[in-house]
């Protein structure tokens, strides 16, 4: 598209703007117009997916075994999970059929990482990752899983993304 590119915005009781334009100026301009009409679908179909909604479970505490030294495996230890979904939805309804249970998906975090074993928190994110895309109609996923074991830091963490390669 050359140095011209796609603004997004959510305008208030007006849905999703969108402009191509070559400067964030432009598009400012563009998005604040009282003229704005709503995108065609065709348009709207060429949105990337990182505009499309998405829920979030932030800090989720789970306890799980994770470690290289067998001492750090040999009891479960606090794990806290940041965990971001990017459902397959085509319209709500307001519905909760026609999402993804954010409750279950909690749960099956939860039991998945307390029956695992992992030398990695590396592996732990992939392998959780890729668990809740088969478990949970979704065409994304990322896990942040966050470690409490350096005395001097908050926490070590990973992030593992996956996406359905269906969509």
């Amino acid at each position: 598209m050359g140095s011209a590119a796609w603004r997004f915005a959510f305008r208030e009781n007006r849905g999703l703007a969108c402009a191509q334009v070559g400067s964030p100026s432009l598009a400012f301009a563009a998005l604040h117009d009282q003229n704005w009409r709503s995108p065609s679908d065709a348009l709207l179909a060429k949105i990337p997916s990182i505009v499309i909604d998405r829920i979030h479970i932030e800090q989720l505490e789970v306890h799980g075994r994770v470690g290289v030294p067998d001492s750090e495996r040999a009891e479960p230890q606090r794990l806290s999970l940041n965990v971001t979904l990017w459902p397959k939805i085509a319209e709500l309804h307001d519905d909760i059929e026609n999402t993804v249970n954010y409750s279950a998906v909690a749960e099956c975090a939860k039991e998945f990482v307390s029956r695992h074993d992992y030398k990695l928190i590396e592996t732990l994110a992939e392998e959780t990752a890729a668990h809740l895309l088969a478990q949970f109609n979704l065409r994304k996923v990322a896990v942040e899983v966050r470690k409490f074991v350096l005395p001097d830091a908050n926490y070590v963490s990973v992030t593992a993304v996956r996406e359905d390669e269906a969509t």
